[in-house]
């Protein structure tokens, strides 16, 4: 009874093993792959508008789709290729920074959404908004 089980374990291990592999093929994936991560523009005035240009090129042996870009709040807004990106090729991902009402040390977190193998990534920039002497 014991070695039937054992058997039944090990036939039921061996199909699945065959069938129920994962499908995902990580060699037929996009990559995508940014220069750089973060970005800091340093001192700049309250109201003052800035903006930073992230590349990055797909890596990949697939087409990049990028569906959406999100940012932690309404003063950072994206801007990305609405097109797939083909597999070699490069593109940007553009973020505006508006100051205005904020104050301090800022650090804001932009979630790229794609179906890159390493989707969501993260990018960031810092700023420290300086108050107006006076």
């Amino acid at each position: 009874m014991v070695l039937r089980t054992v058997l039944i374990i090990v036939f039921g291990l061996l199909l699945k093993q065959a069938f129920g592999q994962d499908t995902k093929d990580e060699t037929r994936l996009a990559r995508i792959q940014f220069k750089e991560l973060r970005y800091d523009f340093g001192d700049i005035k309250q109201g003052d508008k800035v903006s930073h240009t992230f590349e990055f090129t797909n890596s990949g042996n697939t087409p990049l789709v990028i569906s959406e870009v999100k940012t932690t709040c309404g003063c950072t807004a994206p801007y990305w290729p609405r097109e797939p990106i083909q597999p070699g090729a490069s593109d940007k991902i553009e973020i505006s920074f508006n100051s205005a009402g904020k104050s301090g040390k800022q650090h804001k977190v932009i979630t790229v959404i794609s179906n890159a193998a390493t989707s969501p990534d993260k990018l960031s920039i810092v700023t420290n908004v300086m108050l107006p002497s006076g």
